[in-house]
């Protein structure tokens, strides 16, 4: 049991969530209506389908831009820059869905193909274009989205860890435990994904105050 993690934990839980907007709002009560109210292993994988996708999205748009800012030194090296961080938040979230989706093979979760993986592919298709098209628009409507969906995800993963308290005495066991880290049990793994989760809500609040890229 790591007691940092543990300070976290409560500080996540003790803090108010974000004002969300009308588009998270209408993300999270279909992710209720489709996988149920309640925190499982099985949703979580949904939400972290979703979550990479914000990040290929801005890589996409910043590779274009680069593409033809290259004249512009000074101008590229950010936009490389900005790239780098969206792969590495990226990269983030995909450990996170390596991580839970080896859990449930291991637990023996029966999950249907439509649901737990068409229907996450779906929303994830839609929500890319969506964070795409916003940030066409103005790149602050695009880091917001992705600040509220981050916040959520960090408070469900905290309120999980919290709410099972059995998962103290289950030991954290992972084939990518050298890539992502090792965790004296399933309760702070929970609780370092929902730390990485508002870490990345963190990067979006400040993009959207610094109006970065560009």
């Amino acid at each position: 049991m790591s007691l940092v993690l543990i300070q976290e934990q409560n500080r996540t839980l003790t803090s108010r969530r974000r004002p969300y907007g009308i588009l998270a709002r209408i993300l999270f009560l279909g992710m209720d209506l489709f996988y149920g109210r309640k925190q499982t292993l099985s949703k979580f994988k949904v939400l972290e389908v979703i979550a990479r996708v914000p990040y290929q999205a801005w890589e996409h748009v910043a590779y274009v831009a680069m593409t033809h800012q290259f004249s512009k030194p000074n101008f590229a090296r950010r936009i490389f820059d900005f790239v780098r961080e969206c792969r590495d938040q990226q990269d983030n979230e995909q450990w996170h869905l390596l991580i839970l989706e080896e859990m449930v093979q291991k637990k023996g979760i029966d999950e249907g193909f439509l649901r737990y993986r068409f229907l996450p592919q779906v929303i994830a298709f839609i929500y890319y274009h969506v964070s795409w098209m916003l940030y066409a628009i103005r790149p602050e409507l695009s880091y917001r989205l992705n600040a509220d969906f981050e916040d959520h995800a960090e408070h469900e993963y905290m309120s999980f860890a919290a709410s099972h308290p059995d998962l103290e005495s289950k030991p954290f066991e992972s084939d990518f435990k050298k890539e992502y880290g090792d965790f004296a049990s399933e309760a702070d793994l929970f609780r370092q994904i929902g730390l990485d989760e508002r870490h990345h809500k963190l990067e979006s609040e400040e993009r959207i105050a610094n109006a970065r890229f560009a």
